[in-house]
C-alpha cells in the first residue's frame, strides 16, 4: 500500500489532534515520513496494521498510550541532514531536567527496509525519557526511495549529529547509545560494528562509534543458512533482496558486507540483543556475541518466549524492553574510564 506524506506530517497530526492524544493519532495513522517534497513510500507496516494483525494471537498486547510527566520535552521533525531536494529529519524526547542522565539513544525504526517511521518508537521513547534518557529518532531514506548503502549512511549521520548537538539538547557526548529494531537494529548494528571504518561515513570524517549498541530482533549475519532461508527466500523480490539490489547468488559481497557481524572487533561498543524468541531474527547473534567475549567487550542476550516480533510496539513488553536497555546502558555508562565529553 502506497501513500504520500508532506514534510510536516508528525508535527501537522500533533498540531490537529492536540497533546499526547495527537500522538496517538500520529502511531495509529502512520503519517508521520516527513519529507521536503511529496514522495511515495510503502505504508503497509504501521503500528496499527500489527496491532490489528496480531492482537489475537497476542491477546496481551495493549494499544500504545503515552503519558508524559512534567519537564519533558517532545520535539517534531528537526533537520538533521540535507539532501538535493529533500531534508531529513529527527524527533527528540528529552527527559525532565531533575531526571537528566546524561546519555542519549539513537533508535532507528523497522519496516523491512523499505516501511515505517520515526513514530514506531514513540511508545519506547517516551519510556526512556522518562528513565533520564535523551532519545533521537531519525528517518532515514528507505529502499523504496534509494537502496543500500544509502540509509545506512543516513543513520550513521544521525548518530554524528547526536554527538554534535550533544550539549545543544544535555547530554554527554561519549554517551551516545544506538539501537534498533528489525531492519532498524539490524542497520544500528551494521553502523555500530563498522564505525571504525570508512564504510559508511564520509572521507575523512573520524569514527562515531556509538557508547552501547542496541539490537531488538534485527539479523546481524544475512550469510548464515537459517538468515538466507528466511531473507533470500524469494531473492530478488525478498525485502532484503530490493534493498540490497539482488539476491544473495547475484550480489554475494554486498549481502557480506551489510552482514554487522563481519565487522565486529575489537574496537564494537557494548552490545544488549533483544530477542522475540523467534531465531530466525536475531540470526548471525551466535557469533557475534561470541567474538565480543573474545575482545572483553560488554554484552547481553535477553530472549522473550517466542512473543510478537515487533514486540517494543506495545505493552507489556515496551516497559520491559526499557528496563532492560535501562539496567544495560548504566552498566555501559560506568565502563567508560574515564568519562568523556560531558555537556556544558
Amino acid at each position: 500500500m502506497l501513500f504520500q506524506a508532506s514534510r510536516s506530517a508528525t508535527f501537522d497530526c500533533f498540531l490537529r489532534s492536540a497533546g499526547v492524544a495527537g500522538i496517538a493519532a500520529c502511531l495509529t495513522l502512520g503519517a508521520c515520513q516527513s519529507t521536503d517534497n511529496l514522495l511515495r513510500v510503502d505504508d503497509g507496516y504501521t503500528v496499527s496494521q500489527r496491532y490489528r494483525a496480531h492482537k489475537a494471537e497476542f491477546p496481551e498486547i495493549v494499544w500504545p498510550t503515552l503519558s508524559v510527566v512534567t519537564g519533558q520535552a517532545i520535539q517534531f521533525d528537526i533537520p538533521y541532514k540535507d539532501l538535493p531536494g529533500r531534508t531529513l529529519h529527527l524527533d527528540i524526547f528529552s527527559p525532565p531536567a531533575d531526571l537528566n542522565n546524561g546519555s542519549a539513544v539513537v533508535l532507528v525504526h523497522g519496516g523491512g527496509w523499505r516501511s515505517g517511521n520515526k513514530s514506531h518508537f514513540y511508545l519506547l521513547a517516551n519510556l526512556l525519557a522518562q528513565r533520564g534518557y535523551t532519545v533521537l529518532l531519525p528517518e532515514y531514506r528507505l529502499s523504496v526511495e534509494a537502496p543500500y548503502p544509502a540509509g545506512v549512511i543516513d543513520v550513521a549521520d544521525a548518530v554524528a549529529w547526536a554527538v554534535e548537538h550533544s550539549s545543544e539538547y544535555g547530554y554527554d557526548s561519549g554517551r551516545v547509545a544506538l539501537g534498533g529494531g528489525s531492519s532498524g537494529g539490524q542497520m544500528a548494528a551494521l553502523v555500530a560494528y563498522a564505525a571504525d571504518t570508512p564504510l559508511y561515513r564520509p572521507p575523512a570524517s573520524p569514527p562515531q562509534t556509538p557508547f552501547a549498541m542496541i539490537d531488538l530482533d534485527g539479523v546481524l549475519d544475512f550469510t548464515t543458512p537459517l538468515a538466507l532461508s528466511f531473507e533470500n527466500k524469494m531473492k530478488d523480490k525478498s525485502v532484503a533482496g530490493l534493498w540490497l539490489e539482488g539476491a544473495y547468488e547475484k550480489q554475494t559481497a554486498r549481502w557480506k558486507e551489510a552482514s554487522a557481524a563481519t565487522h565486529v572487533d575489537a574496537a564494537s561498543p557494548p552490545t544488549l540483543i533483544i530477542s522475540s524468541g523467534q531465531d530466525r531474527f536475531t540470526a548471525g547473534r551466535e557469533a557475534v556475541l561470541a567474538r565480543l567475549t573474545e575482545f572483553g567487550i560488554r554484552n547481553q542476550f535477553i530472549e522473550f518466549d517466542d512473543v510478537l516480533h515487533t514486540f517494543w510496539l506495545f505493552e507489556p513488553y515496551a516497559s520491559e524492553v526499557a528496563a532492560d536497555i535501562d539496567a544495560f546502558l548504566q552498566l555501559a555508562a560506568g565502563d567508560l574510564q574515564p568519562a568523556t565529553g560531558a555537556a556544558e
